[in-house]
C-alpha cells in the first residue's frame, strides 16, 4: 500500500511548482505592462490628434440675460492669425427649450480674441452655451 504521508508528484492534478508559478507571474506582469503601455500610447495619440485637428477653439467665459429677448455672451476665441473663426452659441429657456441660436464670425487678424456678442432670443433665456467653433470662410 502507498505511503499516505508522501506528497503528490509535482505538476500533477493542477498543482504547479514554485518555478512554474514564478514563470507564470513573470509572463502576466510582462503582458500587463505591454498592454498598459500600448493603451497609454493610444490615449496620447488620440489626444494629440484631437487637439491638433482643431484650428479654431473657443470658450464661453460669461453670459448675462439683459432682457426677455437678449443675452450678452462673452467669448474667448483662439485661432491661427489671418483665418476666420465661426462660433455657434445657443440660449435655452428654463424648461430646456432652445430660444436662440446664432453663428458669430471672428475675422480679426489676431490669434486670440475676447469679445462680447449679443444673442437675440424668442423668449427669456436662463442659460447660454457655446456649441463649438470652426474655421469659416
Amino acid at each position: 500500500m502507498a505511503n499516505a504521508g508522501a506528497g503528490l508528484p509535482e505538476g500533477r492534478y493542477g498543482r504547479a511548482s514554485a518555478s512554474d508559478r514564478a514563470r507564470t507571474n513573470r509572463r502576466l506582469t510582462i503582458t500587463g505592462c505591454v498592454l498598459g503601455a500600448a493603451l497609454l500610447a493610444f490615449v496620447a495619440w488620440a489626444g494629440v490628434s484631437y487637439v491638433a485637428g482643431e484650428k479654431v477653439s473657443g470658450e464661453l467665459t460669461a453670459f448675462d440675460i439683459t432682457s426677455d429677448t437678449r443675452v450678452e455672451v462673452s467669448l474667448a476665441v483662439r485661432k491661427p492669425p489671418g483665418t476666420v473663426g465661426v462660433c455657434t452659441v445657443r440660449a435655452q429657456a428654463e424648461d430646456g427649450l432652445e430660444v436662440g441660436r446664432a453663428d458669430f464670425r471672428f475675422p480679426d487678424e489676431d490669434g486670440q480674441i475676447h469679445r462680447s456678442v449679443t444673442l437675440n432670443t424668442t423668449q427669456r433665456a436662463t442659460t447660454a452655451e457655446l456649441l463649438g467653433c470652426s474655421e469659416g470662410s
